[in-house]
């Protein structure tokens, strides 16, 4: 089971402006696949990954009806199939400093409620609902959505099947203790890791190395899923004035930092 938060929990994402704004601007959240993660400096090369405890046992146990393929390579694959979102519990000096590097226009945090977010997410990803696409081909959702805090664990002695094989989804939701100061909650969108799949023309789907879930974030904002945009210090304020007015948000004016703090800086819709 995965330990999820009261659905009061405030949730912190802190991005890249102009990564928010082409988020915004097309309606999407954009998810890393967990083998994949390379995009920001002392990124888990393990994410997702088996632990190293557990790959002996996992290796050595087969499938009936596939001797030649182990837990061991059911996970791998199963890893290879997942995506998450990443969130943290705290709006703490941690995840400013660590994350969303490499603009000349700052950083920007977004605070979420937590159980407004899954149930929005809930509903957008319901297979009846929601339709992917995948090289350029649409294709029914296949991914099972998941959300739960992440645990720390010391990554070279810990054991996660000492009783029984883990869901796959469990590695996904085990870091090492070095990451707890990130106080990370993710939502996961997972494939099952056995088989292929095939579009109407035969052809087998391949999974890229991240995907953009459908995010309406005019409505997010204004039924409470987002409950403020944070700006940090030093953040080129005319540069969010003018690209926020292109997507009909204005920030009010007023003072955005508060004793060298990421502060909030309040937000209304101008059309």
């Amino acid at each position: 089971m995965l330990n999820a938060p009261e659905p009061s929990q405030l949730l912190y994402k802190i991005m890249r402006p102009e990564d928010l704004i082409r988020s915004m601007a097309f309606g999407y959240l954009h998810f890393n696949r967990v083998d994949c993660y390379r995009d920001f400096k002392d990124a888990d090369l393990h994410d997702g990954e088996q632990l190293p405890g557990d790959v002996r046992g996992n290796t050595a146990t087969k499938f009936e009806k596939a001797e030649h393929f182990s837990a061991a390579d059911y996970y791998v694959r199963s890893r290879s199939r997942t995506y998450a979102c990443c969130f943290s519990l705290d709006n703490s000096e941690h995840i400013w400093r660590e994350y969303a590097d490499g603009s000349a226009n700052g950083k920007i945090g977004l605070e979420f409620e937590f159980g407004k977010l899954r149930a929005r997410l809930n509903e957008t990803l319901h297979p009846d609902k929601c339709m992917l696409q995948a090289d350029g081909k649409p294709c029914i959702q296949i991914f099972s959505v998941n959300y739960g805090m992440v645990d720390y664990v010391d990554w070279e002695t810990y054991r996660a099947n000492t009783e029984h094989l883990p869901n796959p989804i469990r590695y996904t939701y085990l870091k090492d203790a070095c990451y707890a100061p990130e106080r990370e909650l993710r939502v996961s969108l997972s494939a099952l890791g056995m088989g292929e799949f095939a579009f109407a023309d035969g052809s087998t789907m391949a999974f890229s190395d991240s995907l953009q879930a459908q995010f309406d974030f005019r409505s997010a904002f204004a039924d409470g899923t987002i409950k403020q945009i944070l700006i940090a210090p030093g953040s080129n304020l005319d540069f969010l004035r003018v690209e926020f007015g292109k997507l009909g948000i204005a920030a009010i004016e007023g003072p955005c930092v508060r004793d060298g703090d990421p502060a909030p800086c309040a937000l209304r819709r101008t059309t």
